[in-house]
Protein backbone atom coordinates (compact mmCIF):
# COMPACT_ATOMS: atom_id res chain seq x y z
CA UNK A 1 0.00 0.00 0.00
CA UNK A 2 1.15 3.48 -0.99
CA UNK A 3 2.14 4.80 2.92
CA UNK A 4 2.41 8.17 1.81
CA UNK A 5 -1.06 8.40 2.06
CA UNK A 6 -3.12 9.96 4.72
CA UNK A 7 -6.65 9.41 3.33
CA UNK A 8 -8.97 10.79 6.69
CA UNK A 9 -6.67 14.01 6.69
CA UNK A 10 -7.78 14.27 2.42
CA UNK A 11 -11.43 13.85 3.45
CA UNK A 12 -11.73 15.97 6.22
CA UNK A 13 -10.03 18.94 4.31
CA UNK A 14 -12.19 18.03 1.50
CA UNK A 15 -15.39 18.31 3.46
CA UNK A 16 -13.96 21.76 4.81
CA UNK A 17 -12.89 23.24 1.32
CA UNK A 18 -16.41 22.49 0.15
CA UNK A 19 -17.66 25.43 2.87
CA UNK A 20 -20.52 24.08 3.98
CA UNK A 21 -23.65 25.16 5.47
CA UNK A 22 -23.26 22.85 8.75
CA UNK A 23 -26.04 21.57 11.18
CA UNK A 24 -24.52 18.62 12.25
CA UNK A 25 -22.54 18.32 15.45
CA UNK A 26 -20.61 19.49 17.04
CA UNK A 27 -22.46 22.63 17.90
CA UNK A 28 -19.34 24.83 17.56
CA UNK A 29 -19.60 24.87 13.63
CA UNK A 30 -16.32 24.24 12.64
CA UNK A 31 -13.77 27.06 13.87
CA UNK A 32 -16.99 29.55 14.27
CA UNK A 33 -18.05 28.77 17.71
CA UNK A 34 -15.38 28.63 20.41
CA UNK A 35 -14.14 30.57 23.33
CA UNK A 36 -12.26 33.58 22.20
CA UNK A 37 -9.58 33.29 25.13
CA UNK A 38 -9.10 30.13 23.92
CA UNK A 39 -8.93 30.62 20.31
CA UNK A 40 -6.86 33.99 20.74
CA UNK A 41 -4.25 31.97 22.12
CA UNK A 42 -4.10 29.20 19.58
CA UNK A 43 -6.00 29.78 16.55
CA UNK A 44 -8.96 28.78 15.21
CA UNK A 45 -7.88 26.44 11.93
CA UNK A 46 -7.53 22.37 14.12
CA UNK A 47 -10.79 23.33 15.15
CA UNK A 48 -12.69 22.99 11.53
CA UNK A 49 -11.19 19.47 11.70
CA UNK A 50 -13.51 18.90 14.85
CA UNK A 51 -16.38 17.25 12.53
CA UNK A 52 -18.19 14.37 12.64
CA UNK A 53 -19.94 11.68 10.19
CA UNK A 54 -20.45 12.64 6.51
CA UNK A 55 -20.67 10.62 3.44
CA UNK A 56 -17.07 12.54 2.57
CA UNK A 57 -15.65 11.54 6.48
CA UNK A 58 -16.60 7.59 6.88
CA UNK A 59 -17.84 6.24 10.42
CA UNK A 60 -15.55 4.50 13.11
CA UNK A 61 -18.11 1.96 13.43
CA UNK A 62 -18.71 1.14 10.41
CA UNK A 63 -15.99 2.50 7.58
CA UNK A 64 -16.43 1.85 4.50
CA UNK A 65 -14.18 5.21 3.18
CA UNK A 66 -11.58 6.73 4.52
CA UNK A 67 -11.28 5.15 8.14
CA UNK A 68 -10.98 2.00 6.42
CA UNK A 69 -8.59 3.01 4.36
CA UNK A 70 -6.80 4.69 7.26
CA UNK A 71 -6.97 1.45 9.35
CA UNK A 72 -5.46 -0.80 6.69
CA UNK A 73 -2.67 1.24 5.86
CA UNK A 74 -1.68 1.03 9.55
CA UNK A 75 -2.15 -2.95 9.42
CA UNK A 76 -0.19 -3.05 6.65
CA UNK A 77 2.89 -0.97 8.31
CA UNK A 78 2.58 -3.44 11.27
CA UNK A 79 2.27 -6.54 9.42
CA UNK A 80 -0.90 -6.81 11.29
CA UNK A 81 -4.08 -8.90 9.70
CA UNK A 82 -6.76 -5.90 11.07
CA UNK A 83 -6.40 -2.69 12.91
CA UNK A 84 -8.82 -0.20 14.42
CA UNK A 85 -8.15 3.16 15.99
CA UNK A 86 -9.09 3.63 19.36
CA UNK A 87 -10.24 7.04 20.68
CA UNK A 88 -10.64 5.93 24.03
CA UNK A 89 -6.78 5.34 24.77
CA UNK A 90 -5.49 2.34 25.65
CA UNK A 91 -7.59 1.53 28.07
CA UNK A 92 -10.78 0.38 25.80
CA UNK A 93 -8.08 -1.66 23.80
CA UNK A 94 -7.45 -3.41 27.00
CA UNK A 95 -11.13 -4.08 28.03
CA UNK A 96 -11.81 -5.42 24.66
CA UNK A 97 -9.10 -7.99 24.32
CA UNK A 98 -9.88 -9.18 28.05
CA UNK A 99 -13.75 -9.80 27.34
CA UNK A 100 -13.85 -11.01 23.86
CA UNK A 101 -11.10 -13.74 24.96
CA UNK A 102 -12.70 -15.12 28.44
CA UNK A 103 -16.21 -15.16 28.86
CA UNK A 104 -17.90 -15.30 32.43
CA UNK A 105 -16.12 -17.75 34.72
CA UNK A 106 -13.75 -18.87 31.52
CA UNK A 107 -9.61 -18.59 33.25
CA UNK A 108 -7.72 -15.80 32.07
CA UNK A 109 -3.88 -15.40 33.17
CA UNK A 110 -2.88 -11.88 34.14
CA UNK A 111 0.61 -10.26 35.03
CA UNK A 112 0.28 -8.73 37.97
CA UNK A 113 2.01 -5.93 36.90
CA UNK A 114 -0.51 -5.00 34.24
CA UNK A 115 -2.18 -1.34 34.41
CA UNK A 116 -5.74 -1.11 35.86
CA UNK A 117 -7.52 -1.28 32.58
CA UNK A 118 -7.03 -4.96 33.24
CA UNK A 119 -8.95 -4.81 36.11
CA UNK A 120 -11.78 -2.74 34.40
CA UNK A 121 -11.84 -5.37 31.27
CA UNK A 122 -12.33 -8.43 34.10
CA UNK A 123 -14.94 -6.89 35.98
CA UNK A 124 -17.06 -6.37 32.34
CA UNK A 125 -16.15 -10.04 31.47
CA UNK A 126 -16.69 -11.56 34.94
CA UNK A 127 -13.43 -13.98 33.99
CA UNK A 128 -11.67 -15.60 36.54
CA UNK A 129 -8.13 -14.11 37.04
CA UNK A 130 -5.30 -16.07 37.75
CA UNK A 131 -2.28 -14.19 38.74
CA UNK A 132 1.34 -14.37 37.13
CA UNK A 133 3.99 -11.87 39.19
CA UNK A 134 6.91 -10.56 37.64
CA UNK A 135 10.25 -10.25 38.53
CA UNK A 136 11.59 -8.05 40.04
CA UNK A 137 14.54 -5.77 39.43
CA UNK A 138 16.01 -5.39 43.26
CA UNK A 139 19.44 -2.62 42.19
CA UNK A 140 16.41 -0.51 41.03
CA UNK A 141 13.65 -1.10 42.81
CA UNK A 142 11.16 -1.78 39.91
CA UNK A 143 9.20 -4.52 38.67
CA UNK A 144 10.69 -6.31 35.73
CA UNK A 145 10.05 -8.96 33.18
CA UNK A 146 7.11 -11.85 32.82
CA UNK A 147 9.90 -14.36 32.28
CA UNK A 148 9.01 -17.57 30.16
CA UNK A 149 9.13 -20.09 32.97
CA UNK A 150 6.22 -18.36 34.88
CA UNK A 151 4.13 -18.69 31.94
CA UNK A 152 4.82 -21.94 31.78
CA UNK A 153 4.33 -22.76 35.47
CA UNK A 154 0.81 -20.76 35.81
CA UNK A 155 -0.97 -22.89 32.09
CA UNK A 156 0.64 -26.24 34.12
CA UNK A 157 -1.25 -25.09 37.35
CA UNK A 158 -4.09 -24.04 35.06
CA UNK A 159 -4.39 -25.15 31.41
CA UNK A 160 -7.92 -23.76 31.21
CA UNK A 161 -6.81 -20.56 30.54
CA UNK A 162 -7.85 -19.28 27.48
CA UNK A 163 -5.56 -16.27 27.06
CA UNK A 164 -2.44 -14.35 28.99
CA UNK A 165 -2.47 -10.77 29.43
CA UNK A 166 0.70 -9.14 29.79
CA UNK A 167 2.14 -5.67 29.41
CA UNK A 168 5.67 -5.22 27.21
CA UNK A 169 7.19 -2.88 27.56
CA UNK A 170 6.46 -1.56 30.87
CA UNK A 171 6.53 1.79 32.37
CA UNK A 172 9.97 1.48 32.61
CA UNK A 173 11.10 0.18 29.24
CA UNK A 174 11.28 -3.45 30.55
CA UNK A 175 10.62 -5.81 27.41
CA UNK A 176 9.53 -9.65 28.49
CA UNK A 177 10.67 -12.58 25.97
CA UNK A 178 7.54 -12.42 24.24
CA UNK A 179 8.41 -14.53 21.11
CA UNK A 180 9.03 -17.71 23.80
CA UNK A 181 5.92 -16.88 25.90
CA UNK A 182 4.04 -17.01 22.36
CA UNK A 183 5.06 -20.44 21.93
CA UNK A 184 3.94 -21.41 24.86
CA UNK A 185 0.36 -19.73 24.89
CA UNK A 186 -0.13 -21.22 21.50
CA UNK A 187 1.02 -24.62 22.77
CA UNK A 188 -2.13 -24.40 25.11
CA UNK A 189 -4.37 -23.14 22.08
CA UNK A 190 -4.49 -19.73 24.12
CA UNK A 191 -4.03 -16.33 23.02
CA UNK A 192 -1.54 -14.24 23.99
CA UNK A 193 -2.76 -10.46 24.69
CA UNK A 194 -0.42 -7.50 24.80
CA UNK A 195 -0.66 -4.23 26.76
CA UNK A 196 2.13 -2.80 24.12
CA UNK A 197 1.04 1.25 25.14
CA UNK A 198 4.41 1.84 25.33
CA UNK A 199 6.16 0.29 22.18
CA UNK A 200 4.00 1.20 19.57
CA UNK A 201 7.76 3.21 18.61
CA UNK A 202 9.67 -0.55 18.34
CA UNK A 203 9.00 -1.79 15.04
CA UNK A 204 11.02 1.01 13.48
CA UNK A 205 14.78 0.66 14.56
CA UNK A 206 16.64 -2.56 15.15
CA UNK A 207 18.24 -1.17 18.40
CA UNK A 208 15.15 -1.08 19.89
CA UNK A 209 13.24 -4.78 21.37
CA UNK A 210 11.01 -6.83 18.85
CA UNK A 211 7.68 -5.54 19.00
CA UNK A 212 4.04 -7.74 20.12
CA UNK A 213 3.11 -8.47 17.15
CA UNK A 214 6.83 -9.48 15.41
CA UNK A 215 6.99 -11.88 18.78
CA UNK A 216 3.97 -13.59 17.91
CA UNK A 217 1.35 -11.65 19.97
CA UNK A 218 -2.25 -12.45 18.60
CA UNK A 219 -3.97 -9.17 19.96
CA UNK A 220 -1.86 -5.92 21.11
CA UNK A 221 -2.94 -2.02 21.56
CA UNK A 222 -0.70 0.77 21.40
CA UNK A 223 -0.90 3.88 22.79
CA UNK A 224 0.87 6.17 19.77
CA UNK A 225 -0.03 9.08 21.87
CA UNK A 226 2.96 7.78 24.56
CA UNK A 227 5.49 8.12 21.75
CA UNK A 228 4.52 9.09 18.21
CA UNK A 229 2.91 12.50 17.22
CA UNK A 230 -0.89 11.15 17.84
CA UNK A 231 -2.81 13.33 20.17
CA UNK A 232 -3.61 12.14 23.44
CA UNK A 233 -6.43 9.21 23.93
CA UNK A 234 -5.23 7.96 20.52
CA UNK A 235 -4.56 4.26 20.82
CA UNK A 236 -4.51 1.33 18.48
CA UNK A 237 -5.22 -1.71 18.90
CA UNK A 238 -4.24 -5.11 15.86
CA UNK A 239 -5.00 -8.39 15.65
CA UNK A 240 -3.03 -11.42 13.77
CA UNK A 241 -4.05 -14.54 13.49
CA UNK A 242 -2.11 -17.36 14.48
CA UNK A 243 -4.96 -20.33 14.46
CA UNK A 244 -5.59 -20.16 17.94
CA UNK A 245 -9.00 -18.29 20.00
CA UNK A 246 -10.55 -17.82 16.66
CA UNK A 247 -14.11 -17.12 17.75
CA UNK A 248 -12.68 -14.34 20.40
CA UNK A 249 -10.86 -12.91 17.86
CA UNK A 250 -14.23 -13.04 16.10
CA UNK A 251 -15.73 -10.44 19.32
CA UNK A 252 -12.90 -7.80 18.97
CA UNK A 253 -14.64 -5.47 16.59
CA UNK A 254 -18.39 -5.97 18.37
CA UNK A 255 -17.00 -5.53 21.55
CA UNK A 256 -15.01 -2.46 20.64
CA UNK A 257 -18.19 -0.93 19.83
CA UNK A 258 -19.14 -1.82 23.70
CA UNK A 259 -15.95 0.05 24.76
CA UNK A 260 -15.54 3.17 22.52
CA UNK A 261 -17.48 6.30 22.21
CA UNK A 262 -20.05 6.80 19.09
CA UNK A 263 -19.19 10.52 19.04
CA UNK A 264 -15.58 9.64 18.04
CA UNK A 265 -13.14 12.45 17.97
CA UNK A 266 -11.92 12.88 14.41
CA UNK A 267 -9.24 14.85 15.72
CA UNK A 268 -8.05 12.07 16.78
CA UNK A 269 -8.70 9.66 14.52
CA UNK A 270 -6.74 12.25 12.11
CA UNK A 271 -3.49 12.36 14.43
CA UNK A 272 -3.55 8.46 14.64
CA UNK A 273 -3.51 8.65 10.44
CA UNK A 274 -0.58 11.30 10.69
CA UNK A 275 0.90 9.71 13.11
CA UNK A 276 0.78 6.40 10.67
CA UNK A 277 2.16 7.78 8.14
CA UNK A 278 5.11 9.58 9.91
CA UNK A 279 6.44 6.44 11.05
CA UNK A 280 6.17 4.77 7.57
CA UNK A 281 8.07 7.35 6.03
CA UNK A 282 10.40 8.64 8.41
CA UNK A 283 10.19 6.17 11.45
CA UNK A 284 13.58 4.92 11.24
CA UNK A 285 15.16 8.34 11.63
CA UNK A 286 12.48 9.56 14.13
CA UNK A 287 13.54 6.46 16.19
CA UNK A 288 17.30 7.10 15.45
CA UNK A 289 16.95 10.42 16.86
CA UNK A 290 15.41 9.48 19.99
CA UNK A 291 18.24 6.86 21.13
CA UNK A 292 21.03 9.19 20.33
CA UNK A 293 19.40 11.74 22.64
CA UNK A 294 18.76 8.78 24.89
CA UNK A 295 22.26 7.57 25.03
CA UNK A 296 24.04 11.08 25.36
CA UNK A 297 21.75 11.80 28.55
CA UNK A 298 22.36 8.37 29.68
CA UNK A 299 26.16 8.37 29.53
CA UNK A 300 26.51 11.89 31.29
CA UNK A 301 23.92 11.42 34.03
CA UNK A 302 26.40 7.99 35.18
CA UNK A 303 28.86 10.31 34.90
CA UNK A 304 27.67 12.69 37.72
CA UNK A 305 28.23 11.97 41.32
CA UNK A 306 25.64 10.09 43.33
CA UNK A 307 23.48 9.59 39.89
CA UNK A 308 22.68 7.18 37.81
CA UNK A 309 20.66 5.51 35.07
CA UNK A 310 19.60 2.10 34.56
CA UNK A 311 21.62 0.08 31.68
CA UNK A 312 19.84 -3.27 31.29
CA UNK A 313 19.50 -5.35 28.18
CA UNK A 314 15.87 -5.85 27.10
CA UNK A 315 15.04 -2.40 27.48
CA UNK A 316 13.42 0.35 25.68
CA UNK A 317 16.60 2.74 25.11
CA UNK A 318 14.79 6.10 24.60
CA UNK A 319 13.55 5.38 28.30
CA UNK A 320 15.58 6.45 31.03
CA UNK A 321 15.30 5.79 34.47
CA UNK A 322 17.08 7.80 37.07
CA UNK A 323 18.08 7.30 40.47
CA UNK A 324 19.82 9.95 42.60
CA UNK A 325 19.40 7.32 45.79
CA UNK A 326 23.42 7.71 46.56
CA UNK A 327 23.18 11.20 47.55
CA UNK A 328 20.03 10.60 49.78
CA UNK A 329 17.34 11.76 47.29
CA UNK A 330 14.33 9.28 46.61
CA UNK A 331 12.73 9.46 43.33
CA UNK A 332 9.84 11.78 44.57
CA UNK A 333 12.29 14.31 46.26
CA UNK A 334 14.30 14.04 42.74
CA UNK A 335 11.04 14.89 41.11
CA UNK A 336 10.09 17.33 42.73
CA UNK A 337 13.08 19.49 42.41
CA UNK A 338 13.46 19.15 39.03
CA UNK A 339 9.98 20.25 38.43
CA UNK A 340 9.72 23.00 40.99
CA UNK A 341 13.55 24.74 40.86
CA UNK A 342 14.26 23.82 36.94
CA UNK A 343 11.03 23.38 34.70
CA UNK A 344 12.39 20.09 34.07
CA UNK A 345 9.05 17.51 33.67
CA UNK A 346 9.59 14.11 34.37
CA UNK A 347 7.20 11.41 33.60
CA UNK A 348 6.41 9.81 36.96
CA UNK A 349 8.48 9.02 39.89
CA UNK A 350 8.63 6.39 42.45
CA UNK A 351 10.51 5.89 45.83
CA UNK A 352 13.77 4.81 44.12
CA UNK A 353 13.79 6.63 40.61
CA UNK A 354 12.46 8.91 38.21
CA UNK A 355 11.92 8.11 34.42
CA UNK A 356 12.24 10.37 31.38
CA UNK A 357 10.35 9.62 28.80
CA UNK A 358 12.73 10.34 25.33
CA UNK A 359 11.03 10.73 21.85
CA UNK A 360 11.95 12.14 18.31
CA UNK A 361 10.58 15.13 19.36
CA UNK A 362 12.99 16.32 21.91
CA UNK A 363 15.79 18.31 21.14
CA UNK A 364 19.25 18.44 22.51
CA UNK A 365 18.53 21.28 24.42
CA UNK A 366 16.07 19.39 26.64
CA UNK A 367 18.18 16.37 27.57
CA UNK A 368 21.11 19.14 28.42
CA UNK A 369 18.75 20.83 30.61
CA UNK A 370 18.03 17.86 32.07
CA UNK A 371 21.85 16.99 32.60
CA UNK A 372 22.98 20.32 33.41
CA UNK A 373 19.87 19.73 36.66
CA UNK A 374 20.82 16.65 37.65
CA UNK A 375 24.74 18.14 37.99
CA UNK A 376 23.30 21.31 40.08
CA UNK A 377 20.97 19.26 42.03
CA UNK A 378 24.57 16.82 42.79
CA UNK A 379 26.88 20.14 43.95
CA UNK A 380 24.02 20.81 46.12
CA UNK A 381 23.11 17.55 48.17
CA UNK A 382 26.24 15.19 47.33
CA UNK A 383 27.38 16.85 51.08
CA UNK A 384 24.18 15.87 52.88
CA UNK A 385 24.73 12.26 54.82
CA UNK A 386 22.19 12.95 57.36
CA UNK A 387 19.62 13.25 54.56
CA UNK A 388 20.79 9.92 53.26
CA UNK A 389 20.37 8.43 56.61
CA UNK A 390 17.03 9.59 56.97
CA UNK A 391 15.87 8.36 53.66
CA UNK A 392 17.14 5.08 54.55
CA UNK A 393 15.18 4.59 57.77
CA UNK A 394 12.26 5.82 56.08
CA UNK A 395 12.65 3.17 52.73
CA UNK A 396 9.51 1.77 51.44
CA UNK A 397 8.86 -2.14 52.20
CA UNK A 398 9.85 -4.18 49.32
CA UNK A 399 7.07 -4.84 46.59
CA UNK A 400 4.20 -7.09 48.31
CA UNK A 401 3.07 -10.73 47.84
CA UNK A 402 -0.39 -11.30 46.51
CA UNK A 403 -3.42 -10.94 48.48
CA UNK A 404 -5.95 -13.99 49.01
CA UNK A 405 -8.17 -13.68 46.03
CA UNK A 406 -11.92 -14.71 47.53
CA UNK A 407 -13.92 -13.65 44.42
CA UNK A 408 -13.77 -12.43 41.13
CA UNK A 409 -13.39 -8.59 40.19
CA UNK A 410 -16.66 -8.68 38.89
CA UNK A 411 -18.44 -10.37 41.46
CA UNK A 412 -16.75 -8.27 44.04
CA UNK A 413 -17.80 -4.88 41.82
CA UNK A 414 -21.40 -6.00 42.07
CA UNK A 415 -21.68 -7.10 45.60
CA UNK A 416 -23.61 -5.25 48.55
CA UNK A 417 -20.44 -3.23 49.89
CA UNK A 418 -19.78 -1.14 53.64
CA UNK A 419 -17.35 1.73 53.83
CA UNK A 420 -14.31 0.59 56.81
CA UNK A 421 -11.56 3.32 58.34
CA UNK A 422 -8.38 2.71 56.48
CA UNK A 423 -6.79 1.61 59.73
CA UNK A 424 -9.07 -1.26 60.09
CA UNK A 425 -9.11 -2.87 56.26
CA UNK A 426 -6.42 -5.11 56.43
CA UNK A 427 -7.83 -8.79 56.78
CA UNK A 428 -11.47 -7.26 54.81
CA UNK A 429 -12.79 -8.02 51.44
CA UNK A 430 -11.67 -5.17 49.04
CA UNK A 431 -14.53 -3.76 47.08
CA UNK A 432 -12.57 -1.24 45.32
CA UNK A 433 -8.88 -0.90 43.43
CA UNK A 434 -5.97 1.02 45.30
CA UNK A 435 -3.27 1.62 43.11
CA UNK A 436 -0.38 3.91 42.94
CA UNK A 437 -0.64 6.29 39.91
CA UNK A 438 1.29 6.57 37.96
CA UNK A 439 2.20 3.95 36.70
CA UNK A 440 -1.28 2.84 37.59
CA UNK A 441 -0.60 -1.17 38.74
CA UNK A 442 -3.06 -2.16 40.91
CA UNK A 443 -2.24 -3.35 44.36
CA UNK A 444 -5.17 -4.29 45.87
CA UNK A 445 -7.86 -6.00 43.34
CA UNK A 446 -11.74 -5.92 44.13
CA UNK A 447 -12.52 -9.14 45.60
CA UNK A 448 -9.03 -9.95 47.25
CA UNK A 449 -8.73 -9.95 50.94
CA UNK A 450 -6.44 -7.18 52.26
CA UNK A 451 -3.40 -8.71 53.99
CA UNK A 452 -1.28 -7.05 56.78
CA UNK A 453 1.60 -7.19 54.70
CA UNK A 454 -0.45 -5.49 51.44
CA UNK A 455 -1.89 -2.96 53.92
CA UNK A 456 1.96 -1.92 55.50
CA UNK A 457 3.14 -1.07 51.81
CA UNK A 458 -0.26 1.16 50.75
CA UNK A 459 0.15 2.51 53.97
CA UNK A 460 3.53 4.17 53.41
CA UNK A 461 1.46 5.40 50.04
CA UNK A 462 -0.99 6.88 52.53
CA UNK A 463 1.24 8.26 54.79
CA UNK A 464 3.32 9.80 52.64
CA UNK A 465 0.14 11.51 50.62
CA UNK A 466 1.19 10.14 47.25
CA UNK A 467 -1.41 9.89 44.76
CA UNK A 468 -3.47 6.81 43.99
CA UNK A 469 -5.91 5.82 42.30
CA UNK A 470 -9.39 4.31 44.67
CA UNK A 471 -8.39 7.15 47.32
CA UNK A 472 -11.29 8.97 46.91
CA UNK A 473 -12.01 12.62 46.28
CA UNK A 474 -9.83 13.78 48.53
CA UNK A 475 -6.49 11.25 47.80
CA UNK A 476 -6.46 10.28 51.57
CA UNK A 477 -7.72 6.83 51.79
CA UNK A 478 -9.33 7.73 55.16
CA UNK A 479 -11.85 4.93 54.29
CA UNK A 480 -12.29 2.06 51.86
CA UNK A 481 -15.10 0.37 50.22
CA UNK A 482 -15.08 -3.15 51.19
CA UNK A 483 -17.72 -6.86 51.42
CA UNK A 484 -20.61 -6.84 53.42
CA UNK A 485 -20.76 -10.41 53.29
CA UNK A 486 -18.34 -13.31 53.10
CA UNK A 487 -18.72 -15.13 50.33
CA UNK A 488 -16.04 -17.53 47.92
CA UNK A 489 -14.30 -17.91 45.11
CA UNK A 490 -17.10 -20.18 42.55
Amino acid sequence: MNQEQIPLLKAVTDLIETRPAYFRVPGHRLENGLCPRWTDRVGTGIFAYDVTETPLTDDLHSPEGAIGEAQRLLSALYGADQSFFLVNGSTCGNEAMIISAALEGEKIMVARNAHKSAMMGLILSGAKPVYVMPEVIWDWAIQGEITAEAVRKGFEENPDCKALFLVSPSYYGICSDLQAIAGICHAHGALLLVDEAHGGHMYFHDRLPMGALEAGADICVQSMHKVTGALTQSSVLHIRHHGVGEAALDRIEQNLQLVQSTSPSYLLMISLDCARYELAVNGREMMDKALCLAAYARERINNITGFGCMDKIHTDRTRLVISAREIGLTGYDLDKILFEKYAVNMELADYENVLAVVTYANEVQDMDRLIEACADISRKYATQPALRALHAKDAYPPFPMLSQQVMTPRRAYFSNMKIVCWQEAAGEIAGQMIAPYPPGIPVVYPGERISKEVWEYIECFRRDERHMHGAGQDGKLDRVKVISEELTLE
